[in-house]
């Protein structure tokens, strides 16, 4: 565990079409934290039967959306590992694409079990008291989307207001400003915290409360 305080782990029972399978995963990494990748290594195992290019296919996908979409203190390193495995074990039938019956629960839980990984990483960051996330809506694409979650999540006085629970909302519209968005139109730009709108049309709104559907 080197430094990290709780062990990491994540399991899930599935049905694929004619059997089951289970997907389990553990994990250790609690500094040096941040996309592509860091001083993280990641094992994820399923007993189902799967064809090495689905695994690359899955394995891929997950990692883009679990593991290289968290940030801790914002730096790298050389050691990491993220390893998917398929024993074959439980038996059935090859899971050889995206046609067969099984593969859609399959997909799911493996990046279901990498992002609880991934967030159970975060949660154990080295010096870390809050888990916050980062959502961005109605970009240009998801490269433009993920480019202003990463300037936010990166920016050291963004991690600094938050650890001090101060809503510094300069801190985090400067952030949004320097994500490289080069026909940004800040007039445009909405900001929420949790499900309040503090910042809109470039400027400071009416008190406004975003309603969401129930968990």
């Amino acid at each position: 565990m080197s430094t990290d305080t709780v062990p990491k782990a994540r399991s899930r029972r599935v049905h694929l079409g004619s059997s089951t399978g289970i997907v389990t995963g553990i994990a250790k990494g609690a500094g040096m934290i941040r996309p592509d990748m860091a001083t993280m290594l990641a094992f994820v195992a399923t007993d189902a039967t799967v064809a090495q290019a689905t695994l690359e296919h899955l394995v891929g996908d997950a990692a883009a959306r679990s593991f290289n979409r968290i940030s801790v203190d914002g730096d790298t390193s050389t050691n990491d590992s993220f390893v998917l495995i398929a024993t074959g074990a439980g038996g059935g039938p090859m899971i050889g694409g995206p046609d067969h019956p099984g593969f859609a629960a399959l997909h799911e839980a493996v990046l279901e079990v990498s992002q609880g990984l991934a967030q159970a990483i975060v949660r154990d960051g080295e010096g870390a008291t809050k888990f916050i996330t980062v959502r961005v809506e109605k970009g240009k694409d998801e490269a433009e989307c993920g480019s202003v979650a990463y300037a936010i999540a990166h920016s050291p006085l963004v991690k600094t207001a938050f650890f001090a629970s101060d809503p510094n909302l300069g801190r985090l519209l400067a952030a949004i400003g320097n994500a490289g968005v080069r026909d940004l139109e800040v007039d445009r730009v909405e900001l929420y915290l949790d499900e309040v709108l503090v910042s809109k049309d470039g400027g400071a709104p009416r008190l406004t409360v975003r309603k969401t559907e129930s968990a």
